[in-house]
């Protein structure tokens, strides 16, 4: 667990250490700028985690996680990555909002069925994970997240998005594959950057005419919805140079 101190970056990689519980140690080391506690098997992390104000990137990832002390809110410093994902999370605290210069967030594969509206102020995200997490929904704040470059919501239960994502400019990236879709999200005619959209196995059965117009547009994967593939939406897209899947 100790380190030399001449040793740097001060990392700390427990990944797989078969842990159950995280050493007291740890938190008496407040320097950490990288912390991986991943797949340890681990129930709880304690209020002391808000300590590490020197962290850029956490790992809590493939634990058995069923909340996150609000203390993740102290960790200014935290600018790069932080997982979440496969847990067993059903909220997320409203102090995760706090953390408004990390750039990448996942919190997927968790039973949250909901994300907070405080998500909005984490204005620093450019890549958002929520894939598998039982979402019906997303918050309107959404839409805020002004510099978001990519948004994945793949294997979720999402019958639409909030007209609010008509806001994220800087989107290149949208996946939503394995929704409950039943057209292409009218919001997204907004998005100038978008590249990359994922729509396979959803309920579409046509598409708007708009989508030939998307700019950046460079692939539409539609497979397993109802999309002629002889459409003319589908022959306009691939006659200016756009892959479509279907």
């Amino acid at each position: 667990m100790s380190r030399p101190r001449s040793a740097t970056p001060p990392v700390l990689n427990l990944w797989k250490a078969g842990l159950g519980s995280v050493p007291a140690e740890v938190w008496r080391h407040e320097d950490w700028e990288v912390l991986i506690l991943a797949d340890n098997a681990l129930t709880e992390v304690p209020a002391a985690l808000g300590r590490l104000r020197a962290l850029h990137t956490l790992d809590l990832g493939h634990n058995a996680l069923t909340a996150v002390p609000d203390e993740i809110g102290d960790l200014a410093g935290l600018t790069r990555f932080l997982y979440l994902h496969d847990n067993r999370l059903t909220t997320l605290p409203d102090a995760l909002g706090n953390l408004d210069r990390l750039g990448y967030l996942n919190v997927g594969e968790n039973p949250l069925g909901e994300l907070p509206a405080a998500l909005g102020r984490m204005t620093g995200l450019i890549e958002l994970r929520a894939q598998r997490a039982e979402l019906t929904s997303l918050p309107e704040t959404l839409g805020q997240l002004g510099r978001l470059r990519e948004l994945w919501l793949g294997g979720n239960a999402l019958a639409g998005l909030p007209g609010s994502v008509a806001a994220l400019h800087e989107l290149r990236v949208l996946e939503l594959r394995d929704n409950a879709l039943p057209c292409v999200p009218h919001a997204l005619r907004a998005l100038p950057l978008l590249s990359r959209v994922d729509l396979r196995g959803n309920r579409i059965a046509t598409l708007p005419p708009w989508i030939a117009r998307l700019p950046a547009l460079e692939k539409l994967d539609l497979r397993w919805n109802a999309v002629d593939d002889g459409a003319e939406t589908v022959l306009a897209l691939r006659r200016r140079g756009c892959v479509v899947l279907t």
